[in-house]
């Protein structure tokens, strides 16, 4: 964990290094967190740590144990199903939106983050393809042009990024064939391929989510 820089509110920026540890998984699902060890891993001291901890908990990342500590929530196929579900409503507007609104620069775009993906994936670097991933839906749902479905999106980004992590290897390249489709109905201006192309991909990550078991990951 790198220390912490002191410019900036030191609570939210502490809220922030221990929210975006549990999204690429360093802080792993059930896992205790120490606020003393939190503290100094990130130079701090335990106050931010633990307002930190309340507030995460508030949000549903961190669960506290009275008596036991505060742990990673471990998150129930359940709750995954139903945030995912919500993603795929969202991203498959988004695609037939981008369809029919994105000009050649929102295509390059596309284009390159998905070389990037293809090339992080090629080079087994599971979390700049965790990160790449969240920036190619979040450059389509841009290219949406519609403010209110990207406010909605990112209030689910953080918790899709979490629940893709685990199988983003899994995934691997076929996920960024998929992207590529998806790009080539964006670029014909293909509103019906964009969403069905969208709809198909959202899907396959949530069926593999569920079924993250029965592959190495």
């Amino acid at each position: 964990m790198p220390k912490l820089e002191r410019p900036g509110p030191l609570r939210e920026r502490v809220y922030e290094a221990l929210l975006e540890l549990i999204t690429v998984r360093s802080l792993r699902p059930g896992q205790h967190l120490v606020e003393s060890e939190l503290a100094g891993h990130l130079g701090v001291s335990r106050q931010p740590v633990r307002e930190a901890l309340q507030r995460l908990n508030t949000e549903g990342w961190v669960d506290l144990r009275p008596a036991q500590g505060a742990f990673v929530h471990e998150p129930t196929e359940a709750e995954a199903d139903q945030l995912l579900s919500v993603r795929t409503l969202l991203e498959a507007e988004a695609a037939r939106l981008a369809a029919a609104n994105s000009g050649s620069a929102g295509i390059a775009a596309l284009e390159a983050l998905c070389a990037k993906g293809e090339q992080s994936v090629a080079d087994d670097d599971v979390e700049l393809t965790v990160a790449t991933n969240a920036a190619f839906h979040a450059k389509v749902m841009e290219l949406a042009g519609n403010v209110v479905l990207a406010e909605l999106a990112a209030q689910v980004d953080r918790r899709v990024r979490w629940y893709y992590a685990p199988v983003a290897r899994q995934r691997g390249k076929q996920s960024w064939i998929e992207h590529r489709a998806l790009i080539a109905a964006i670029s014909a201006r293909d509103e019906e391929a964009a969403t069905a192309v969208m709809r198909s991909h959202t899907e396959q990550t949530r069926t593999t989510y569920h079924h993250r078991g029965d592959a190495a990951v």
